[in-house]
């Protein structure tokens, strides 16, 4: 073989390595997949799945992103940071009005319309009864209160008490305490999901401690399916399979976060008509709605309400609802018209 040919074959080898290697760095580059940016916020943990190519997802930035969009809104609404914006309102030991930021406004503006939509079964002042049953930042023993003491701690809760104008919050007793853990959750879902699409992504799934938004697709290009607990203590197994499409899901239950004193459960729901732990047999609800706050408040008001209330309201007010009882015999299913669409 001359030394010509040589080089010819030679330059053909390399030029077709080169052309593989462009190729399969192409093919990489395009390739779809999930990527997981995960983290702790509100005394809990984050996830967010973004459907995309490698390429196109820039992890350290976007996380970055997250993670500082979710410390703001925690120092804004946490009651468990003694200088938060929300924690310094409760301290304020006055009844003038205090000018506060437009993202608290909004969740508060939201409980408030749940709240009085629901004839109050949603009521963000029910902080001191919690506390009080031992399942809030206080905690307190996990002692039953005695009437004396429930009676004197109602008295200082009631959403007639909590004024809002504007940006302007307003307390009507000075003890008044305000605690959003029913809405705040998924308002930082709502958030985190919005600053994903800013950031130019339509297929994502954000959960924050079990609240989530998901949209589009996953990588296989299926709709994200999303599994509800089976409602018992001590183990993790499947109830049923929900495709929520593209909408928030939020489940309240009261099977996890529980005490127990001479043989009888207390659950950390307070019902705000008794200033009690709820007693009744639903022991889960999920809720599927385009916005995580509303979902995330919606499941706790329907939980308070209990089974036939619940069901009632989620029919007459058009919510996609599902609803898991207790009964003698097991766990029993009902829902609302609206969610069925949702059931795989």
């Amino acid at each position: 073989m001359n030394k010509q040919l040589t080089q010819l074959l030679a330059i053909i080898m390399l030029s077709s390595l080169l052309l593989t290697a462009c190729s399969k760095q192409a093919e990489d580059e395009t390739k779809v997949t999930e990527v997981l940016l995960q983290g702790k916020t509100m005394g809990t943990t984050y996830h967010v799945k973004v459907v995309a190519t490698e390429k196109a997802v820039k992890e350290k930035q976007l996380q970055a992103q997250i993670d500082d969009l979710l410390k703001n809104i925690n120092q804004q609404m946490s009651t468990y940071i003694p200088d938060s914006e929300l924690s310094r309102f409760n301290a304020q030991q006055s009844t003038e009005p205090v000018e506060i930021s437009d993202e608290l406004r909004e969740v508060i503006a939201e409980s408030l319309r749940i709240g009085e939509l629901s004839g109050g079964k949603l009521d963000i002042t029910v902080g001191p009864l919690v506390n009080l049953w031992g399942f809030g930042p206080e905690y307190r023993p996990e002692k039953v209160p005695s009437d004396k003491q429930l009676i004197e701690t109602k008295a200082r809760t009631g959403l007639d008490k909590l004024v809002l104008e504007g940006n302007l919050l307003s307390k009507k007793i000075p003890e008044l305490y305000v605690d959003l853990s029913t809405t705040a959750k998924g308002y930082g879902v709502d958030k985190v999901a919005e600053l994903v699409e800013k950031n130019g992504f339509n297929n994502y799934l954000v959960e924050i401690g079990g609240e989530m938004r998901l949209k589009g697709f996953k990588h296989t290009g299926e709709l994200w399916h999303v599994a509800i607990e089976k409602p018992v203590n001590g183990e993790r197994a499947i109830y049923q399979i929900i495709v929520p499409k593209d909408n928030a899901v939020a489940t309240s239950g009261d099977y996890r976060n529980y005490f127990e004193e001479n043989g009888q459960r207390f659950s950390h729901i307070i019902d705000p008509d008794t200033g009690k732990p709820i007693n009744h047999k639903l022991v889960s609800v999920t809720v599927i709605h385009p916005s995580s706050m509303t979902a995330d408040g919606l499941s706790t008001t329907l939980m308070v309400m209990g089974p036939e209330k619940g069901l009632a309201f989620a029919q007459a007010h058009n919510i996609a609802a599902l609803f898991i009882v207790k009964t003698e015999h097991g766990f029993v299913q009902e829902n609302t018209v609206k969610f069925v669409q949702y059931l795989k």
